[in-house]
């Protein structure tokens, strides 16, 4: 079967392969935009088309930042809970000496 591609469904998705639009005879002369020189027009569609392949890679790069930022955030919010635990615990050893002295002192 040989269909002539539509605006919806393109004979192919290459710009450069593409049929140059033509305007119809139902619309008056020069009422159209001139055509443009189509390199210019291809290197932009070209360009567009890497930097949204490109898009993903970028978001993926942002959210692995994102995870190593919030991972560092909670290893530092662990070793802040495991000093203030060893502080506490010292705090409690300093105590005991503390009353051994006074208890070794007095007797």
């Amino acid at each position: 079967m040989n269909a002539i591609g539509t605006i919806d469904r393109p004979v192919t998705h290459d710009p450069q392969k593409q049929a140059p639009m033509t305007s119809s005879t139902s619309e008056p002369q020069g009422s159209a935009t001139p055509a443009f020189i189509t390199i210019g027009a291809n290197a932009s569609r070209q360009n567009r088309t890497r930097e949204m392949q490109l898009i993903p890679e970028a978001l993926a790069r942002a959210h692995m930042n994102e995870r190593l930022r919030e991972v560092d955030a909670e290893r530092q919010a662990v070793r802040l809970v495991a000093a203030r635990r060893m502080q506490r615990r010292a705090e409690r050893v300093s105590m005991r000496a503390r009353r051994a002295l006074a208890m070794a002192v007095m007797h």
